[in-house]
């Protein structure tokens, strides 16, 4: 399995989501970096979503055991290795069904990949549960980025659920103001008045017994002109590479993305300007990135999730060991809508990414 990422800060993530547990270990760790484990700790937190009840019902503690690499609170220099138990398995859920492949996830691609040996509960290797291990690593980028590159500023919005949309932001300047925060931190909107439509949206596809995708907005501000490097190891590249290993990501794009088609290159081209004898762009439509290196405006790009494939609908599917269709209903814990789960993941790839760049 490809479960490792990085040049300078290497990750690697491993378990399966009714194992034992799940955890990540991170390589090329400058030794003597103060880590304080409770913002860690805040960053599981905001991904476990406890107590929104748009969530999956499963709940985990999500505490992270750090088992090497961390001596008197600082870094050691050595392999940093994080372990989370899980708690709440329900693995009788997968047993009455596991030659049932469930439409829209890996059950099929993964059989036919590792011959049956995957575990398939709950999505083993493949599950969404392994977005835990990869916060806990962006956690800990971000510690090592407060420490080498106070001045950068990493966030992210909803920006659609459904058909329930924010406007996208024009002005590059928003970002230096949104990073200090959301009117609600555990539903980011630039206009937060659209909460509660979001909200319904989801409500009324569980009602349905469906889910619901959307999109999320992350961004980087603070980052100097000149890092990246193009092709292979551009901005772009890298971090898409992370954003695509999300699970029931679909697409990314970065700026005015797909929207870039239908403006002129008098509009596109970002003209540059000076003020106060800094050098700056006029608007943002390239997301602060030119051949894969950033030019000092904010990094704003979107992704796309995919709505949850567990849904309640019966579904047409096959049975693979008597090699005949079949129909399924899925049974389980399952979140209606990943998005409000998503932006944590989402910010803690832009740590990793970026502490890879920058160390």
């Amino acid at each position: 399995m490809g479960s490792t990422w990085g040049n300078k800060f290497k990750v690697s993530i491993f378990g399966e989501s009714h194992g034992h547990g799940i955890g990540a270990v991170i390589d090329g760790l400058p030794s003597g970096i103060d880590i304080d484990l409770e913002r860690v700790q805040h960053e599981l937190n905001r991904r476990a979503a406890r107590g929104n009840p748009l969530a999956t019902p499963r709940k985990e503690g999500d505490q992270i055991e750090v088992l090497s690499g961390i001596f008197n609170g600082k870094t050691t220099g050595a392999p940093l290795a994080g372990l989370i138990r899980n708690e709440n398995t329900r693995s009788g859920d997968y047993a009455k069904t596991k030659d049932l492949m469930r439409p829209g996830h890996a059950d099929y691609a993964a059989n036919a990949r590792y011959g049956g040996f995957q575990d398939y509960r709950g999505g083993g290797h493949f599950s969404g549960r392994l977005t835990a291990p990869l916060v806990f690593a962006g956690a800990i980028a971000k510690e090592i980025l407060t420490a080498i590159r106070p001045e950068l500023g990493i966030g992210s919005r909803i920006v659609s659920i459904g058909d329930v949309k924010d406007e996208p932001i024009r002005d590059w300047r928003v970002y230096k103001t949104l990073i200090k925060g959301f009117e609600n931190p555990a539903f980011p909107l630039y206009h937060a008045n659209l909460e509660d439509a979001m909200k319904q949206a989801i409500i009324a596809a569980v009602a349905d017994e469906d889910s619901i995708g959307g999109l999320v907005e992350g961004f980087i501000t603070g980052l100097e002109p000149g890092v990246g490097n193009p092709f292979f190891e551009s901005i772009e590249s890298r971090l898409s590479a992370l954003l695509f290993s999300i699970p029931a990501v679909k697409g990314v794009t970065f700026g005015a993305g797909f929207e870039v088609v239908s403006l002129r290159g008098s509009q596109a081209n970002d003209a540059l300007r000076m003020n106060d004898g800094q050098i700056e762009t006029a608007t943002n439509y390239n997301g602060g990135i030119n051949g894969g290196i950033s030019n000092g405006m904010p990094i704003v790009f979107q992704v796309a999730f995919k709505p949850t494939p567990s849904i309640g609908k019966e579904q047409q599917t096959i049975n693979l060991s008597e090699r005949k269709d079949a129909t399924l209903t899925i049974q389980g814990r399952h979140d209606p809508c990943i998005v409000v789960r998503a932006f944590p993941v989402v910010e803690a790839t832009i740590a990793i990414c970026m502490a890879d760049f920058l160390l």
